[in-house]
């Protein structure tokens, strides 16, 4: 199996003495790697794993990628390397972690509530995803600026609405819809996105990084409140669960992907969304998925 060593420098990003830019080409990945891949196709993306080396690619179109991942911790995914990665990588002339922990003032936080930082150079973004200072996983790709925004006070205070409401009575069912209408279609507004919300949140600190690991009653609380207008039960024509759902992400920051917080109990919230013809399910009991079946809506498990 071929070492591979990635270098970021003032002029250059290379793997194994390629020259790249994002976004890289698969083939191109491939004629350097030298390993054998997966490919994980999921709704909105394609996921590229070569097991061997720890290495994922992530890409809209199926013909370029857009970031790289660097898995430093075995993961429970269906598209997470079965081995980690091992290979060399430097960051302007030095190893990239040693060079991370030891240039706090040279991070860079990406978005808001970033508390590890990236590292960028070359126009390229260097992620560290880590917990407790133990690294999980080093993102790369093409840095696209700063996202830190002001938050409007009023941006996640619930608001009365004056016009018919769905009125659900399963918390899962309720979660995935809102996985249609907020990330998919992105008409429900405003899009959540947790480390803002914790930013925003004012009435105690919330503590990701300790309280990552379980949902937060406050995020949780937010998501039971949020009112959704009947006007939007038209644009539902299926339902698609996914551990890696933009939906259970925000809910829990170190989710892995199997966690049953969020199972739905039962089928009945479905008799409000007409055009619902089709449902992909991982976090059900096994009875929704013959109650859907019997309504006519076309339901397997992932």
């Amino acid at each position: 199996m071929t070492m591979i060593k990635l270098d970021i420098s003032q002029n250059n990003f290379t793997i194994n003495d390629t020259s790249l830019n994002f976004p890289i080409e698969i083939e191109v990945l491939d004629k350097i790697l030298l390993a054998n891949k997966r490919t994980v196709k999921k709704k909105h993306n394609i996921i590229y794993t070569w097991d061997d080396l720890g290495i994922l690619a992530y890409s809209k179109n199926g013909q370029v990628v857009e970031s790289l991942l660097l898995e430093l911790k075995k993961g429970d995914f269906d598209f997470s390397s079965k081995d980690i990665f091992k290979g060399q990588f430097y960051f302007d002339n030095e190893e990239v972690i040693t060079y991370y922990k030891t240039n706090k003032d040279k991070r860079v936080k990406l978005f808001d509530g970033d508390s590890n930082g990236a590292l960028v150079l070359n126009n390229i973004s260097v992620w560290f995803d880590s917990d407790k200072n133990n690294m999980e996983a080093i993102e790369i790709a093409a840095f696209k600026g700063v996202s830190i925004q002001k938050i409007p006070k009023d941006k996640y205070t619930i608001k009365e609405v004056n016009e018919e409401l769905i009125e659900f009575s399963d918390f899962g069912f309720k979660l995935s819809i809102i996985q249609e209408l907020m990330y998919t279609k992105e008409i429900l507004e405003p899009k959540f996105d947790l480390f803002e919300f914790v930013i925003w949140y004012t009435k105690r600190d919330i503590d990701l990084e300790k309280e990552g690991y379980e949902p937060i009653p406050e995020v949780t609380q937010y998501f039971k409140d949020l009112p959704i207008p009947k006007k939007f039960a038209t644009e539902i024509t299926e339902i698609y669960q996914d551990g890696g759902n933009e939906i259970y992400m925000q809910l829990l920051r170190f989710g892995e992907g199997w966690e049953g917080y969020w199972d739905i109990e039962n089928a009945k919230d479905a008799k409000h969304f007409p055009n619902l013809k089709k449902a992909i399910l991982c976090y059900a009991k096994e009875n929704v998925l013959n109650e859907l079946n019997d309504m006519g809506i076309k339901s397997e498990w992932i």
